[in-house]
């Protein structure tokens, strides 16, 4: 195995949750939440999120691979607006 394959292996990938001026919930993935959140609050992120500020990121959790990351974002936005808010008021760990 090389040492950009084991890289890839041990690389948490994150869920989260953006709360916009209008109170509305964006789910999303990435592997750099730092990074993923400024480019949100610049709005060079997702074009549903552009011109909502001010963003706050208001819940996220990690995954072990992108895959189960998507599963978890796709459970999520399947979810009334009142579980999500749930999970943020909770900061609870969002299970399958």
């Amino acid at each position: 195995m090389t040492s950009q394959s084991l890289a890839s292996q041990e690389q948490h990938w994150y869920v989260y949750l953006i709360r916009t001026n209008e109170q509305k919930l964006y789910c999303g993935i990435t592997n750099d939440l730092a990074r993923r959140f400024k480019q949100h609050t610049q709005g060079k992120g997702a074009k549903a999120l552009r011109g909502r500020g001010p963003l706050e990121l208001v819940w996220s959790q990690t995954q072990s691979s992108k895959s189960e990351a998507l599963k978890v974002e796709i459970a999520i936005k399947k979810l009334p607006k009142v579980k999500k808010e749930a999970l943020v008021n909770q900061a609870r760990r969002f299970e399958l």
